[in-house]
């Protein structure tokens, strides 16, 4: 079942991917310990037989998560875990239905409230951008196309009218981490099962809330949304 995941997902898990994992294991381990040094970028090129570039890939993206730090002309440091100030989401097994409904109540925690406060505070402009959005992703309906990025924009459109730059900024962190894949997942059941058009009706009430300036009901469609699609999503992780 992972196999074909990832087979209709597009995406198998980058050599940066991999090797970021590697590291993190041994740092989470204790192998590597806090202020300890990490061997070079061609070492560690030469051990685990990938390109420098691909070692500097997954060396930024454990500097991300805050576990490593880099000193200029000294190369790269296991951080002190008391000095870490991000926070960090590493997801086991996206086909695993409990850690999917754990990610959906996160979402629906954040997204759902941003959505409230979207409808509140939205300018003229901003249900504008929400409605080019909206249609952007009917006119890939039209075309036969799961609109994946047209989704993406619309929901980012909605934080990005709340006006709260950390709304917009732990948005962008989820994108990265888990709702892609979700969201991807999503659309191919849609598409799958014939429940596009379902999806774009969810998405109209999201957008007519806001357009009413009606923050109940904004929060009560973007729950039900999130709800919804979790239900599809384990519709499409079914044996």
């Amino acid at each position: 079942m992972a196999q074909h995941s990832r087979d209709i997902l597009g995406r198998a898990p980058s050599l940066a991917d991999t090797l970021a994992l590697r590291l993190r294991d041994e740092i989470v381990s204790g192998r590597l310990r806090p202020g300890e040094r990490l061997a070079t970028e061609q070492q560690i090129s030469e051990t685990y037989g990938v390109s420098r570039p691909t070692v500097r890939e997954a060396i930024g993206r454990l500097k991300h998560d805050g576990l490593v730090v880099t000193r200029q002309g000294a190369g790269a440091f296991v951080a002190d875990p008391g000095a870490v100030s991000v926070f960090r989401l590493d997801v086991a097994d996206f086909t695993d239905k409990e850690e999917i409904r754990n990610i959906v109540e996160l979402l629906m925690a954040i997204e759902a409230s941003a959505t409230e406060h979207a409808a509140a505070r939205r300018s003229d402009k901003d249900l504008r951008n929400i409605q080019a959005q909206l249609d952007a992703m009917q006119a890939a309906i039209d075309r036969g196309e799961p609109g994946v990025e047209e989704d993406l924009a619309f929901h980012r459109s909605i934080i990005e009218a709340t006006g709260n730059p950390f709304f917009r900024d732990l948005s962008d962190f989820l994108d990265r981490r888990v709702r892609t894949f979700i969201r991807t997942a999503r659309a191919n059941t849609a598409r799958l099962e014939g429940l596009t058009q379902a999806v774009q009706a969810e998405h109209q009430a999201i957008f007519d809330a806001i357009a009413r300036q009606d923050a109940s009901g904004a929060r009560l469609a973007a729950e039900t949304h999130l709800k919804n699609a979790a239900g599809r999503l384990a519709l499409y992780l079914k044996p």
